[in-house]
């Protein structure tokens, strides 16, 4: 009978490589079934285990791999060598402080990323600017308009979370609000439980929306172009239901006091990647060209420098998404740093180039990692001023 000791053993043994077997099944179900056929929460599970956990068990690997290269050079360095020259033990056994170290250095972005799922995914963050524009007429000093971007409903399990950050852009009394792509992670029907959620949000001057990549569909197998086609109708309808102006590279004209400023929506345009150009922003500009002030809602940062800075200088500001900073990174003691950094070089807050302006929000929502560290939410409060020519 084997001791307590052999039974604990295989017990770990068991529990580990079965999570393994069962990650790796789980994940390979969900490739061939496809996301949009599986439960939500059921989604927000693995998506959850598999980053938590496997992005520790990286970590512990190289840890662990770098000692294992070490103690190989010095086994072969004792094959090559004279024993009289490089004296120590044939047989090198890894330390158990080594061992030790490397779970604590893994444990580090375990507990940071299960804090990351249980906090920081809706733990919204109210970003203030004050932003002056030298050809602002008057009348619309003072402005405020709340910009968010990423909502991507497909991804939430929290309802009630996400009725809080709700709560919090209603709480700013905004003149105006600017929302900049990806209502959904694929499909249409994911805004269907929260459609009376974000239908709440109203403001005087209107609630001004734009398609972002994922809201196309384009990453879902359709059986058919026509009901690829049928989805997005679908999901522009949504907008519609929740009071939203959609801007299908088109434009509107806001009027206060008898003064003017254009508002300028494209569809995605991304000079990344592989990310769609679908925008026209020639014919959303078209018909405001005579305004003093025109803002312009584009899902992609990188279509700023793109075509926005070279071909339409008069655009003022510009309002995008699409980075979520990738809802990992540093913004403290000074310090501002994420990966996708070394994607876009405009990824997240404000940007200036002569007097045009670009603001990039960190997104309202995430999606793949279901949670946020040091990256969090972000409802951008943006007022204008009339800034000096």
């Amino acid at each position: 009978m084997p001791s307590a000791s052999a039974q604990t053993k295989r017990w770990v043994a068991w529990a580990f490589w079965g999570f393994t077997v069962y990650m790796v099944g789980s994940l390979a179900f969900t490739a061939i079934m496809g996301q949009e056929n599986i439960p939500r929460g059921v989604r927000t599970f693995l998506t959850t285990a598999f980053f938590v956990v496997y992005f520790s068990k990286f970590l512990v690997v190289l840890f662990l791999g770098a000692n294992d290269l070490f103690r190989f050079g010095y086994w072969l360095s004792h094959k090559v060598m004279p024993k009289t020259i490089l004296p120590g033990p044939d047989n090198i056994s890894r330390s158990a402080f080594l061992s030790q170290m490397s779970f604590f250095i893994g444990s580090i972005p375990l507990a940071t990323m299960i804090y990351g799922v249980a906090k920081g995914a809706y733990n919204y963050q109210v970003k203030n600017i004050k932003l002056p524009l030298a050809n602002l007429p008057k009348a619309f000093h003072g402005l405020k308009i709340v910009h968010i971007s990423d909502i991507h409903v497909g991804s939430f399990f929290n309802k009630e979370a996400v009725q809080r950050g709700v709560d919090m852009i209603l709480k700013q009394k905004p003149d105006v609000v600017f929302f900049t792509g990806d209502l959904v992670n694929n499909v249409s029907e994911e805004i269907v439980d929260y459609l009376d959620v974000f239908g709440r949000i109203k403001a005087p001057m209107g609630v001004f929306s734009i398609l972002g990549n994922h809201d196309y569909g384009d990453y879902v197998g359709w059986p058919t172009k026509e009901a690829k086609e049928a989805n997005l109708q679908k999901l522009m309808d949504y907008h519609k239901t929740m009071g939203w102006d959609l801007l299908i590279d088109e434009n509107r004209v806001l009027e206060k006091s008898g003064e003017q400023i254009g508002i300028l929506g494209v569809q995605n345009w991304g000079a990344k990647g592989r990310f769609p150009k679908y925008g026209d922003l020639k014919q959303a500009y078209t018909g405001v060209e005579h305004l003093p002030v025109k803002i312009l809602l584009s899902h992609d940062p990188s279509h700023w420098d793109g075509q926005v800075i070279e071909r339409f200088p008069d655009i003022d500001l510009m309002l995008a998404g699409h980075t979520h900073g990738m809802q990992f990174g540093v913004e403290a003691w000074g310090i501002k740093w994420s990966p996708v950094q070394y994607m876009y070089k405009q990824w997240a807050g404000l940007y200036a180039h002569g007097k045009q302006y670009l603001y990039v929000n960190r997104g309202f929502g995430f999606i793949g990692f279901p949670g946020r560290v040091g990256i969090m939410p972000e409802i951008t409060v943006i007022e204008l001023e009339k800034g000096t020519t």
